[in-house]
């Protein structure tokens, strides 16, 4: 598994987002959701899951928030921020959500896709207590569940290939494609001259084809 980015920007990260979540909702009188989803069409989203330096510790949360805004094309008179004592679920939903990012490499749009940010949320309790990773292995069960198919078969479906006609065009035995549209084997571990031939076929990266979550 890859990380996102350097863990040496991830605790600033993961406070950047949970504040800026805490601020939209508490300060700025937005719903979760819709905030979030000003944060995924902004472009912000993209950045920061990529690591993007002047995102994840260039800016404080509360600036992050404004910074979605005005890309959003929204106009918000500057209010004094509140800073709560304890931590509200907003932030707990943003400091833990940004570090299930990083590990796992997902952008926000997608794990949005399959475990929206207001499921992440309810999580709450009894995950604020709980260790992070145990946090992680949850959502990773509900992200193997909401999609079940591998990267490697909705490309092939993509590019509306059989299993056969990929093996043939690729070279790669049908039976270590079925294996791995299966997960009978972790195409993660497949060897590098496997990987370059089904990605050139299928006319992708080769990244596009692993598995962020196994």
């Amino acid at each position: 598994m890859m990380n996102a980015y350097d863990n040496v920007y991830l605790e600033k990260a993961r406070t950047a987002l949970g504040r800026m979540l805490d601020f939209a909702v508490h300060d700025l009188g937005y719903s979760l959701e819709t905030f979030y989803d000003l944060f995924l069409a902004s472009g912000i989203a993209d950045r920061f899951g990529r690591g993007d330096f002047t995102v994840i510790v260039g800016q404080s949360g509360v600036e992050l928030a404004y910074d979605v805004l005005e890309q959003s094309g929204i106009s918000r008179k500057r209010v004094k921020p509140n800073y709560p004592v304890d931590r509200s679920v907003e932030y707990w939903t943003g400091w833990a959500l940004a570090y299930y990012q990083w590990e796992t490499g997902l952008s926000f749009e997608e794990i949005n896709a399959y475990i929206p940010i207001r499921q992440v949320s309810a999580f709450y309790h009894p995950y604020h207590e709980m260790d992070i990773r145990q946090f992680c292995d949850r959502m990773n069960e509900l992200y193997r569940v909401a999609k079940p198919d591998t990267n490697l078969k909705l490309r092939r479906q993509k590019v509306k290939l059989t299993q056969k006609e990929l093996a043939d065009a690729s070279g790669v035995p049908i039976r270590t494609i079925q294996q791995y549209e299966q997960r009978q084997k972790n195409i993660n571990k497949a060897q590098v001259e496997y990987l370059v031939m089904l990605a050139r076929i299928l006319c992708c990266d080769i990244e596009d084809i692993l598995e962020k979550v196994v």
